[in-house]
């Protein structure tokens, strides 16, 4: 066997390892150099192969449905409604972040309805930016409603404790 033909045999059997190797690896070019010698191997990826999705359109029906007058009146509600008048003084949260009504996990809560609360004792926590705020009563009281739950994301403002005279 020539040397020209033992090259070819070689650079043939290169060129499979590293078209498997392309394969293999999800790579788009590799390329390989020895002396004088330099291979390079590259795939195109198609776009045209790629799986398409398509979304289903909604029945034309659910969109008439809206448009007749008896079916408005659900629609009302979907929007937030206002909240419900409260009798008592609401105690806000004074920021964004979660409400805890117990100071540790399995621990009793602070308050309960019905528990009479002096000025200044804690009623829950909001923990935001990993700092644990106490949310203390403005007033002497009873507690009338806990409106938000343990764990329980809050906004700047939103009612959480309902309290009585």
């Amino acid at each position: 066997m020539s040397d020209s033909k033992k090259a070819e045999a070689i650079d043939a059997a290169l060129v499979r390892q590293l078209a498997d190797i392309l394969k293999e690896t999800e790579l788009t070019e590799i390329e390989v150099e020895r002396g004088d010698l330099k291979i390079k191997v590259k795939r195109e990826i198609t776009v045209a192969a790629a799986p398409v999705t398509y979304a289903a359109a909604p029945a034309p029906v659910a969109h008439a449905a809206p448009a007749a007058a008896p079916a408005a009146a659900p629609a009302a509600p979907a929007a937030p409604a206002p909240a419900p008048a409260r009798a008592g003084e609401e105690v806000k949260s004074p920021m964004v972040g979660t409400a805890y009504l117990a100071p540790a996990p399995g621990a009793d809560a602070f308050i309960k309805p019905g528990d009479k609360v002096k000025k200044g004792q804690t009623l829950l926590i909001v923990e935001a930016m990993k700092t644990m705020n106490p949310i203390t009563s403005p007033r002497d009281g009873v507690v009338a409603e806990i409106v938000v739950g343990d764990a329980q994301p809050v906004e700047f403002g939103e009612p959480l404790v309902v309290l009585e005279a």
